[in-house]
């Protein structure tokens, strides 16, 4: 599989692994989560972690580090080549996705030590990525586009000094800040801002803005001494939000406003939408026209 980014001639980015974080419970979308990993459950035909690494592979990452908590093993499973055997027996484009990811990406699994959130999961992936950058996706945060979300995100950070982070925004509604990361600061072009204000979950009230981080982030090495460091803030958990301050105070942080369509599929109305949606054209069709 050719890479879109390369075909583009853009520079070439420095990052090849990605972290998922999973370990979630999955409470927004009970009861469909009660025995089943919400990143399991389907959207376009898929799982949504599927679509997820192959977001991934689509943009050009080599390795993707799936942390796990407890009762997320079959989330690994998922990806075992194991599954092959069962290739007899389904139909023909069953194992369209997976034959894809196989081909391109190694995936490798991780267990998330606690449940203190998204900073704490993260963390958990660094004995694999070690002191190179890395980027993280969330598998229920769905961006329909015919360019992958997150290679539009890894051109901007070619373009970039090795200590910068970039974190995909959207704007939202003022009453939904206290859902998101949000951020504020200088737009330098119509798709970039230089952040210098950052806030997790900040009431309406409070919120610095209305551009709100959802579901991607491009990050340097740097942000794993950040979250050591960081202590559990809102909600009791360890938020990256917080740990990404340092790169604030360094101008080193970019909001990058992408292209395409977000769809939260972390609640059951969101799941149901985003189904609709992706019954017409998954994601892994969308990429595929695209590429050669």
């Amino acid at each position: 599989m050719q890479r879109s980014v390369q075909q583009e001639s853009r520079p070439v980015s420095p990052v090849t692994t990605a972290v998922l974080p999973l370990a979630g419970r999955g409470t927004r979308l009970l009861p469909l989560t009660r025995a089943v990993p919400k990143e399991l459950l389907p959207v376009g035909g898929r799982p949504m972690v599927e679509s997820a690494v192959l977001e991934a592979a689509f943009s050009g990452i080599q390795r993707v580090v799936l942390v796990l908590g407890p009762g997320k093993g079959a989330l690994a499973d998922h990806f075992s080549p194991e599954l092959a055997e069962l290739r007899r027996l389904a139909p023909p484009d069953a194992f369209e996705g997976l034959d894809r990811i196989w081909s391109n990406v190694e995936v490798v699994s991780v267990m998330q030590p606690d449940s203190r959130g998204l900073g704490s999961a993260v963390l958990a992936a660094q004995p694999i990525i070690g002191d190179a950058p890395f980027a993280v996706l969330l598998a229920d945060d769905l961006i329909d586009h015919s360019t992958p979300a997150l290679a539009q995100m890894l051109a901007v950070h070619a373009r970039l000094p090795p200590t910068s982070g970039v974190v995909s925004v959207m704007d939202v509604p003022r009453h939904d800040t206290a859902r998101y990361g949000v951020c504020a600061g200088d737009w330098v072009t119509p798709r970039e801002m230089t952040v210098t204000h950052l806030v997790e979950k900040p009431e309406p009230e409070d919120a610095p803005s209305t551009t709100a981080i959802v579901g991607r982030y491009v990050l340097p090495r740097s942000v794993f001494d950040a979250l050591r460091q960081t202590r559990p803030g809102v909600d009791g958990e360890v938020q990256l939000t917080d740990a990404l301050r340092h790169l604030t105070d360094s101008g080193d942080l970019i909001a990058f406003r992408f292209e395409g369509q977000r769809f939260d599929a972390g609640t059951v109305p969101g799941w149901q939408v985003a189904s609709a949606h992706f019954a017409k054209q998954d994601l892994l069709q969308r990429w595929t026209r695209r590429t050669p």
